[in-house]
């Protein structure tokens, strides 16, 4: 009776478990990142995949990033803007920024 509770035990745990990944894109939801990016598709602004894309290999992409994502930017990914996200401060948006670049 004891080995079906441990196993059990062990698959909701597993199934409850919180990924490093998981987290960031619940950050990204958080701040409303969503709204705007997807991670594999161009919606309002470009998906996060190309965004990783474009920045890899590039020495300071976190801070890049993340400068774009709390000060905005424009003219990088077309004519619209990305707002400034005042509401995402420095250790997040570094946070945020270095999730994206790991989704090329």
């Amino acid at each position: 009776m004891f080995k079906p509770l441990v196993a059990c035990a062990l698959a909701i745990a597993a199934a409850a478990t919180v990924t490093p990944a998981m987290a960031d894109l619940a950050l990204a939801k958080s701040k409303n990142c969503m709204a705007c990016h997807a991670t594999d598709k161009k919606l309002v602004g470009p998906s996060y995949q190309d965004v990783a894309t474009k920045y890899s290999g590039q020495k300071d992409a976190v801070n890049q990033l993340a400068t774009k994502i709390t000060k905005g930017g424009s003219g990088v990914w077309g004519p619209v803007p990305m707002p400034a996200n005042t509401q995402v401060n420095e250790a997040d948006a570094k946070k945020l920024a270095a999730w994206i670049l790991t989704l090329k």
